[in-house]
């Protein structure tokens, strides 16, 4: 497998994933064509994208769904409750509705419930003959009968949202969005984010992205320098730490 993060923030999120089997999203909260661009510049194609994973119907995660539809109706794969939720926004006729996992001949991918201010939202495994890979972003925790679901994968794909002494002193944000994003619905820290990833990454894990920044509650060197020091007091190691951006690819990572 080898995957991007195409793009990762408030503004608008989606991932690409190239398996064996062919190639897939996770989230299009972008317009299509931003994936096409980012797409092009790793020399993919976005007519062969065969489904897209939907983690949640936040507008940040959906909005460029309705047009990648019309151009290409690839396969959506989302559970019940978001299925409900997207109908009323727009017509889906091809769609998979997901449980607690699904296989696609050589594809395992394994639905993880994630907790957020929204009627349903997950998060995901994909694993691909000895290869895998973690996505979870948009929870205000990681409910602890996942934990071993999720430990010593190849890469993991983590919400790192804010930090929480700037999130406490931004003058702009009230009390009431204070306290959403901090919430057991809402976003994992820096702190969170890294005391889930000293508990999760084995000798297996490869890399680690960084994803879903604040743009005014959290900078790249906070977070990194947060999960470095976690990852060290609890005698873990990764030496290849990426933070996602918002308006910026990342590399392909291979898994």
């Amino acid at each position: 497998m080898k995957i991007s993060v195409l793009a990762s923030g408030s503004k608008g999120n989606s991932c690409y994933i190239k398996t064996d089997i062919g190639s897939f999203l996770i989230d299009i909260g972008t317009t299509c064509n931003y994936v096409d661009k980012q797409l092009q510049s790793l020399n993919e194609d976005i007519g062969d994208i065969k489904g897209i994973f939907i983690t949640h119907t936040h507008a940040d995660h959906i909005n460029g769904l309705k047009v990648f539809i019309k151009k290409y109706n690839p396969i959506i794969y989302l559970t019940q409750k978001m299925y409900n939720e997207i109908s009323c926004l727009m017509k889906i006729s091809n769609y998979n509705i997901i449980g607690k996992s699904i296989e696609l001949e050589d594809l395992m991918v394994t639905v993880i419930k994630t907790s957020h201010d929204t009627d349903d939202s997950v998060g995901y495994i994909f694993e691909e003959k000895e290869h895998s890979f973690v996505y979870i972003t948009d929870t205000g925790y990681i409910n602890i009968k996942n934990h071993n679901k999720v430990f010593n994968k190849n890469l993991y794909v983590l919400e790192s949202n804010h930090d929480v002494q700037m999130l406490m002193d931004n003058p702009k944000y009230p009390y009431h969005l204070k306290q959403r994003i901090l919430g057991d619905k809402g976003h994992l820290s820096n702190k969170d984010s890294a005391y889930y990833l000293s508990k999760f990454i084995g000798n297996n894990t490869k890399t680690i992205i960084l994803a879903h920044l604040s743009e005014h509650n959290n900078t790249k060197e906070i977070a990194i320098d947060t999960l470095k020091r976690t990852l060290v007091d609890n005698d873990k190691k990764c030496d290849n730490i990426i933070v996602a951006e918002q308006n910026n690819r990342t590399e392909f990572v291979e898994v």
